[in-house]
Parts: structure tokens; C-alpha cells; sequence
């Protein structure tokens, strides 16, 4: 059974940032740049996308000499009507800030 519902804020931004260009390749590293994310949190979120059929993925054909090929990005038909709500609706709210307790201490 697979479980309905929204995208985390930031696989919301990779998704938007793919919208953009839907049918063009793209990179992990220009990704993570374009959105603020890091590795570490960009590529399990890209692995999660494409897990759930949202985002197809690929190697690079022909790299240059002396660097390893990379992984390229893209959204898929699924992936795109995703992105195509995300993109219509306003960004969910951030979640208010919990009080510091400690500072009535």
C-alpha cells in the first residue's frame, strides 16, 4: 500500500526546479545548487523521486577524460503533473517555531 502525500518542502523545491524545464536533463550537483540543498540531503530526496516513479534518471554518455560520468535527472509524466500542482498551489506555511522553554527557567 503507498501512502499519499505531499512532498517534503524540499523535494517540493527539486520538483519546481525541474518544472521548469521539464523535458531537459539535469544534474545533481546544478540542483542542488539551484535549490540551496546539499548533497546530503538532495540525492536520497532525487533516490526518493525516483523510487516512486516521479523522476527518471540516467548516466551521462561521453564524460571528459578523467572524470567519472554523473548522474542526469528528469521528470517523468507522473513527476510532471506533480510538479504542475506544486507549481499552481501556494507553498504550505512553515511551521511555527516552538517556544524556548528553557529561557522562563
Amino acid at each position: 500500500m503507498t501512502r499519499a502525500r505531499r512532498p517534503s518542502p524540499q523535494a517540493a523545491a527539486v520538483l519546481r526546479a525541474l518544472a521548469a524545464a521539464p523535458d531537459r536533463w539535469r544534474y545533481g550537483y546544478d540542483l542542488g545548487r539551484e535549490v540551496g540543498l546539499r548533497a546530503g540531503s538532495l540525492y536520497p530526496i532525487l533516490i526518493r523521486l525516483c523510487d516512486r516513479g516521479l523522476l527518471d534518471a540516467s548516466w551521462e554518455s561521453g564524460p571528459p577524460p578523467g572524470r567519472p560520468p554523473r548522474h542526469l535527472y528528469r521528470l517523468t509524466g507522473a513527476g510532471r503533473a506533480l510538479a504542475a500542482e506544486l507549481v499552481a498551489a501556494p507553498p504550505a506555511p512553515a511551521r511555527a517555531a516552538r517556544p524556548d522553554l528553557r529561557a522562563a527557567w
